[in-house]
């Protein structure tokens, strides 16, 4: 009688759900350098430790986009778009909002900040389902994201010399963008001023 030897097993988490969960993670706490916890959907991105998190409507984010360096990350989720701004400005977010004389009116525009989860996009370049976060401008592997981050400290001419725009910019235009969507959407008139 020969002895078999029985045929060799796969290696644990090799091309499944999970394998691809754990590369998403490696990419991102290690090639980015960002902290990550799972979630309920699937890998989160901790918010207030490297970067906030301002989100508001898609269609009122494409038209701030140009106010950002093209070198800041922007993610979409559905009809939702994140635009990474410095962390702690999830805090400043209200005040800048009143100041700005925005604070009276409903805004689709809310921050995410010190102790907040957003679902981490899936990395360039890999497939994701349509519900999914993805990157529209991803963050670079070795690249320091926080010169690019719009802060509230930030001074620099908007569409000038690069560099991130100032956090109080970047919320005006937000704010303004998210009430013409919100106009748009509750009236059936053209906008005079659009």
């Amino acid at each position: 009688m020969v002895p078999t030897v029985p045929l060799p097993r796969r290696p644990l988490n090799t091309g499944g759900p999970g394998a691809q969960d754990g590369q998403v993670r490696e990419w991102y706490e290690n090639a980015l350098g960002w902290a990550t916890a799972p979630g309920p959907l699937g890998l989160q991105l901790l918010t207030g430790l490297r970067f906030d998190v301002l989100e508001l409507p898609a269609e009122a984010g494409r038209a701030v986009l140009e106010r950002l360096d093209p070198r800041c990350p922007v993610a979409l989720q559905g009809e939702t778009m994140r635009l990474l701004v410095a962390a702690g400005s999830a805090e400043e977010l209200p005040g800048l909002l009143d100041w700005l004389e925005w604070g009276t009116l409903p805004l689709d525009l809310t921050a995410v900040g010190v102790g907040g989860r957003i679902d981490a996009p899936v990395p360039p370049g890999r497939q994701h389902p349509q519900e999914a976060a993805a990157w529209l401008r991803p963050p670079e592997p070795g690249c320091d994201i926080e010169p690019t981050l719009p802060a509230l400290t930030a001074i620099t001419a908007v569409g000038g010399g690069g560099g991130a725009p100032g956090l109080v910019r970047l919320v005006d235009a937000a704010a303004t963008q998210c009430h013409r969507v919100r106009l748009r959407r509750t009236s059936a008139q053209p906008l005079a001023f659009s």
